[in-house]
C-alpha cells in the first residue's frame, strides 16, 4: 500500500476545477434521480459542488490541500445521493487497481444474532497463520466489534436502502475497487477471531494492491451495449476481483473456453462457454433433484449470445423445477436481463419503461439522435419538448429493451421457477427481478428484504461527450489523468400490478425471506437451496411441446405432448384458430385451411389460467 501511494498526487489546481465543473454539468443537467434524492435523503449535491468550486478559486498551487483530500470530498458528494450508478471514478494511479485483504467475510444470523465468518482465503496470498482458515468467526476489526465495524463501513459506501448499505459494509471490509473508492486509511488490519477450537486469536494483515481484470464492455463507446448499461460498477469490479483471488476454477474454465478446449467442470455441472457469466448444475435436496443456475453478471456485449447460452443451459437441467440465483449480480446489459425472462414464462414480456429528466441538455442529446437508427432516442423527444409548456419533471416513459426482442423466442422452460436475490442485486439485475415478479413467473426468495434498488440506465461522461461529438458549445470537456464520471440518465418504472412505481431506492421486495445460516456459508448454500427446492416441490411441472407439425391437404396437423394442462389454444401467425380440451400424454390437433401458415403458437391452460406456451416456425 505504501509503495503504491508513493506515486499518487498529480492533479493540478486547474484540473481539480475542471472535475468539479464537469460534475456540476452531470448533476444539474443529466442526473435523472436528482429530485428524488434531494427529497428522500435531504441532500444537495449541486450546492456542495458549488461550495467546493468556490473554495478552489481561493486556493493556489502552494496552498491547495493534499490530493487525496480532494478525491475524498468529491467522492463523498457523489456518494451522498446513495446511487451506485452515479460515481466519481478516480484517475490514475487508482484506475484499474483493487485493494484487498486475502480473505472474504460473509454474514449469517441465528438466535444469538449476526455472525461474521471467513468463507474464502486466497491461495496465492496465504496469511501467516495456519489456524486462520474458512469457518473461523471474526469478533473484532482493529479493536472494534465486528458488527459496529460493518455499520461504520456501510455509512461510507453508497447504497439505496438499509439492506444495500449493510451488504456493502460487509463486502468492503476486504475488497475495494480503487476506481470507486480511495485506498483504506489504514495500512493494515488487526483481526480478532475464534479458531476451530473456539480460542480467541489475533492476526495482523496488510492491505495489498493488485491489477483488476478488464471489463467486458467499453462503457464510453457509442454502442448499443454502452447505451443500454444498467451496471453497478463497484459490484462488477468486485466480482472480477473475487474471481481472480478466490475462484481460480472459473479462470481455468475461461482459458479453456477461449482456447476451444474441453471445459473442466465439477460433478453435476453443465459445461458453459461463459464460465464468468453462468454456472449451471443439478442439485439434490430433501425435496428432490432440481436445476440451479447462477447468473453472475449481465455485463455482456452481445445479449443474443447470452440468451442463447442461458436457454441451452436450462434445457440441459432437470425440467421439474429451476432455481435462478442472481445474488451479488451487479447488472450489465439491460437487453440481456429482459430478453432472458421470456424463456421462463408463457406470458408476453413487457419491458420496463424509462424516463429522462427534462432538461435542455438531455433534450439536445435526444434531438441529435432522433432519427439515428443505431441510437434511436427520438421516442422521448415529443414529451421533452412539451415539458416547456406543461412543466413536467420527467419525459414520458418508453422501454429501452425492444419488446419484439423480449418475446421473439418464447417459453422454453416449463417447470416451476424460483428466483434467489439479495441486497447486492443491482441495476439490470433489479430490472430482471422486477420483471420476474411483475410477470408472475415465480416466487422471489431473498436473503435480504429487498434487492439493491438501482433503478436506472447509466451513461458515462465519455459516452455523453461522444453523443454530442462535432457540435458547437458542448458542455462536456475531457477529464484529466483518466478520471471518469457516471450518471443515472434514465430511471426505470415497474410494470404489471406495480405499474409506474420507480425501482430506485425501493428495489424488489422478497416474497419469501431466508436468513443465511452457517451451513449456507460453509456448505455451498445447502439450507438456502433446500428452502428454494421446497417451494418448487409444491408446484406442478408442466409439459407442452410440439413434437411434430405436418401439412396434409391444406390442413396443419400438430402432434403435441402435454402434462398438467387441460386445454390448448392454437394460434397460426398470431391469429386464434383452435381451442381443444386435452389430457396428459400425446395429443393430435388438426387445423383446417392452414396451407400458407408460417408460424404456430400453442398456449396451454389449467383451470383457465395460462400456464405454458410453445411455438414453432414452419418451413
Amino acid at each position: 500500500m505504501t509503495t503504491f501511494l508513493h506515486g499518487e498526487g498529480t492533479l493540478t489546481l486547474d484540473e481539480r476545477k475542471l472535475l468539479v465543473d464537469q460534475a456540476l454539468v452531470l448533476f444539474e443537467q443529466n442526473y435523472v434521480h436528482l429530485p428524488l434524492k434531494t427529497a428522500m435523503h435531504a441532500v444537495n449535491p449541486v450546492q456542495r459542488l458549488r461550495v467546493l468550486r468556490r473554495r478552489l478559486e481561493r486556493q493556489t498551487t502552494d496552498t491547495m490541500p493534499e490530493e487525496w483530500l480532494f478525491h475524498a470530498e468529491l467522492s463523498e458528494i457523489f456518494h451522498s445521493v446513495r446511487d451506485l450508478h452515479t460515481n466519481y471514478l478516480l484517475p490514475a494511479p487508482f484506475k484499474g487497481k483493487i485493494a484487498f485483504l486475502p480473505f472474504l467475510i460473509e454474514e449469517y444470523a441465528d438466535e444469538q444474532g449476526p455472525h461474521f465468518l471467513v468463507t474464502h482465503v486466497a491461495q496465492q496470498f496465504p496469511v501467516p497463520e495456519p489456524k486462520f482458515r474458512p469457518g473461523v468467526e471474526i469478533t473484532h476489526w482493529s479493536g472494534t466489534p465486528i458488527a459496529t465495524a460493518v455499520d461504520l463501513h456501510a455509512a461510507r459506501f453508497a447504497g439505496s436502502n438499509a439492506a444495500a448499505r449493510h451488504s456493502r459494509g460487509v463486502q468492503s471490509l476486504t475488497v475495494r475497487p480503487l476506481r470507486m473508492h480511495l485506498p483504506p486509511f489504514e495500512e493494515w488490519v488487526a483481526v480478532t477471531y475464534l479458531d476451530a477450537e473456539g480460542t480467541r486469536q489475533e492476526l495482523r494483515v496488510d492491505w495489498q494492491i493488485a491489477d483488476s481484470l478488464p471489463a467486458l464492455v467499453d462503457a464510453d463507446a457509442v454502442t448499443e451495449a454502452a447505451l443500454s448499461q444498467g451496471l453497478d460498477l463497484d459490484a462488477d469490479e468486485t466480482g472480477r476481483a473475487k474471481v481472480m483471488l478466490f475462484a481460480p476454477r472459473i479462470a481455468e474454465q475461461e482459458m479453456a473456453a477461449a482456447a476451444g478446449e474441453e471445459i473442466p467442470v465439477s460433478a453435476g455441472e453443465v459445461p458453459t462457454s461463459m464460465p464468468a457469466v453462468f454456472r449451471a448444475r443439478e442439485i439434490s435436496t430433501p425435496s428432490g433433484k432440481f436445476g440451479h443456475i447462477r447468473i453472475f453478471t449481465f455485463n455482456v456485449p452481445d445479449p443474443g449470445s447470452f440468451v442463447a447460452e442461458f436457454i441451452r443451459l436450462i434445457g440441459a437441467l432437470p425440467q421439474n423445477g429451476l432455481i435462478v440465483d442472481v445474488r451479488d449480480n451487479g447488472g450489465g446489459h439491460i437487453h440481456a436481463a429482459e430478453f432472458a425472462l421470456q424463456a421462463l414464462t408463457p406470458r408476453r414480456i413487457t419491458p420496463e419503461p424509462v424516463q429522462f429528466l427534462n432538461t435542455p441538455l438531455n433534450l439536445r442529446i435526444c434531438r441529435k439522435h432522433e432519427h439515428n437508427p443505431d441510437i434511436d432516442l427520438g421516442t422521448w423527444v415529443p414529451s421533452m419538448e412539451q415539458a416547456v409548456e406543461i412543466g413536467s419533471t420527467f419525459s414520458n416513459a418508453f422501454p429501452i429493451t425492444p419488446e419484439d426482442g423480449a418475446n421473439n423466442i418464447g417459453q422454453t422452460y416449463f417447470g416451476p421457477v424460483v428466483l434467489v436475490t439479495n441486497a447486492r442485486c443491482y441495476s439490470a439485475t433489479d430490472i430482471f427481478a422486477a420483471g420476474f415478479q411483475d410477470h408472475g413467473i415465480g416466487t422471489v426468495i431473498g436473503t435480504d428484504d429487498n434487492t439493491g434498488a438501482g433503478g436506472a440506465n447509466v451513461w458515462t461522461h465519455g459516452l455523453l461527450s461522444a453523443l454530442l461529438e462535432g457540435e458547437a458549445g458542448v458542455p462536456y470537456a475531457k477529464l484529466p489523468k483518466e478520471a471518469g464520471m457516471r450518471v443515472s440518465i434514465r430511471r426505470t418504472l415497474r410494470v404489471g400490478a406495480l405499474s409506474g412505481t420507480p425501482v430506485e431506492d425501493l428495489g424488489v421486495l422478497s416474497d419469501v425471506r431466508h436468513r443465511m445460516t452457517r451451513r449456507d456459508l460453509l456448505e455451498d448454500n445447502v439450507d438456502l437451496l433446500a428452502r428454494a427446492a421446497g417451494l418448487l416441490g409444491a408446484r406442478p411441472p408442466r409439459t407442452l411441446t410440439i413434437t411434430a407439425a405436418s401439412r396434409v391437404n391444406g390442413s396443419l396437423r400438430l402432434n403435441l405432448e402435454t402434462s398438467n394442462v387441460d386445454r390448448v389454444d392454437v394460434y397460426l401467425d398470431e391469429r386464434p384458430r383452435e381451442s381443444v380440451d386435452v389430457a396428459d400424454g400425446q395429443v393430435d390437433v388438426t387445423v383446417d385451411n392452414a396451407s400458407a401458415v408460417g408460424a404456430v403458437r400453442v398456449d396451454g391452460f389449467a383451470n383457465r389460467e395460462l400456464v405454458a406456451s410453445c411455438r414453432k416456425r414452419l418451413g
